[in-house]
């Protein structure tokens, strides 16, 4: 099916796909997995959602954009959770419960084992959000209350992109998609160094667009054995294909590099994801979801903040 047909299915139809091939990406990965590392997954190994549709972006009236990918992925993640076949021990992190270790995805009946478990449930929350919102133009409330925001999760279908991606996450993509190349290639060298890679200032630290590594350095894995690591870095908006990456292992000859770390803004090909496991020099690939990611575990030039969120609690009538 190609981007087009995919586009046109509805969103049930795109969830109702993407729930096997989320249970089928889990068990590859051992049970467990972050959604970043899940998107990759399917992005690279199914045969049923385009990889282009993955990538493909819209824009919101707001003039934000997002990806519809992100909405089809969530709910299929939240109707796994809400029929037992999935948890969340920790947030960004999925994994399999009993019944979803046990379940063949290829014989999954998606309505009657997890349709006939959620409709119900969803149709509640949609009631109920209803009634929620009669009481708040009745009452007149605001939506914020000292200067905290409180978003309305509605139900299936009507969940804003804020809610799918934190709006920190936006911001900091957003952020480092503007950085100049030369700043980027430094934040890059930084996220790398914090991962426990020693930098050698005498290599790939020219100006950008040199056609050479954004970074080179040395890890060890254990008190005698340090391996070489090559760095490169793309600012890029779009995808990046594998002869990106093919030039990129050839950079990584040249300085008979073991490993390899290719950083971009954007997202990687099927073909460039395939490109990275050839041969014995693995290459890790992270791309703007991980890196975002990455630069809030590391808290490079981000610094974490305490919030609060009320509970259900709140909104009964009594």
């Amino acid at each position: 099916m190609n981007l087009e047909e995919f586009k046109t299915l509805s969103a049930v139809k795109r969830e109702n796909l993407l729930m096997p091939e989320i249970l089928k990406s889990l068990i590859d990965l051992g049970g467990q997995a972050d959604s970043s590392e899940l998107r990759e997954t399917i992005k690279s190994d199914s045969t049923l959602v385009p990889e282009n549709y993955i990538s493909f972006q819209k824009t919101a009236k707001s003039g934000n954009q997002y990806r519809p990918f992100d909405f089809d992925f969530n709910f299929a993640i939240r109707n796994l959770e809400i029929a037992g076949f999935v948890l969340r021990p920790k947030s960004g992190l999925i994994e399999l419960t009993d019944k979803g270790r046990e379940i063949d995805p290829e014989k999954l009946s998606v309505e009657k084992e997890i349709r006939q478990v959620t409709e119900p449930i969803w149709q509640q929350k949609h009631a109920q959000n209803q009634l929620n919102k009669l009481k708040k133009s009745a009452d007149k409330i605001i939506s914020t209350i000292s200067g905290d925001s409180f978003v309305d999760i509605q139900s299936n279908g009507s969940l804003g992109i804020e809610d799918l991606v934190p709006q920190w996450k936006q911001r900091l993509l957003k952020a480092l998609k503007q950085l100049s190349p030369k700043k980027f290639e430094l934040f890059s060298r930084l996220l790398v160094k914090s991962m426990g890679v020693k930098i050698d200032p005498s290599i790939g630290v020219q100006l950008s667009g040199d056609g050479g590594l954004d970074g080179y350095g040395y890890i060890t894995s254990d008190e005698f054995r340090t391996a070489r690591v090559a760095i490169q870095s793309k600012k890029w908006e779009g995808t990046v294909s594998s002869p990106e990456i093919d030039k990129f292992r050839g950079a990584m000859d040249k300085y008979n590099a073991e490993f390899g770390i290719f950083i971009t803004t954007g997202t990687f090909s099927q073909g460039a994801l395939a490109a990275s496991r050839i041969g014995t020099r693995v290459i890790t690939m992270i791309d703007g979801d991980r890196l975002v990611d990455l630069a809030a575990k590391y808290q490079l030039h981000v610094t974490p903040v305490t919030t609060y969120q009320l509970d259900d609690f709140f909104n009964e009538e009594n």
